[in-house]
């Protein structure tokens, strides 16, 4: 099963539709762990501790910590981008399609971006 971890600025709209699709869904957000307001390097330590793939909006910064991990052989169970601008149920469905068809090995050290 696919973990996620929902950052701070994730539009919560998009929470909201996956769990009506699937309440089994396993998505945590950022503020219920008590990661808010925390850097970015932090926040991704964490996730690759919980093996939670990151969901975010943040394609400036979350990115380029994401490779530098990589380049220090740090864990990264990967993190998906997401367009502020694009079309919520589209993201959803995309997001939906991702946790139906592919398992969390896919996302190892990668980043995706949608929508696809």
């Amino acid at each position: 099963m696919i973990k996620l971890l929902a950052d701070e600025n994730l539009d919560n709209t998009i929470i909201r539709g996956l769990l009506r699709r699937n309440p089994d869904i396993d998505i945590i957000r950022v503020q219920d762990v008590e990661l808010s307001g925390e850097d970015d390097p932090v926040v991704l330590n964490w996730a690759a501790a919980e093996e939670r793939i990151l969901l975010t909006h943040d394609v400036t910064t979350i990115t380029r910590y994401a490779y530098e991990r990589l380049a220090k052989r740090l864990s990264m169970p990967g993190v998906i981008e997401i367009r502020t601008d694009a079309p919520i149920g589209r993201v959803i469905e995309d997001l939906f399609l991702i946790l139906e068809c592919g398992k969390a090995e896919d996302f190892d050290g990668q980043i995706y971006y949608l929508p696809l």
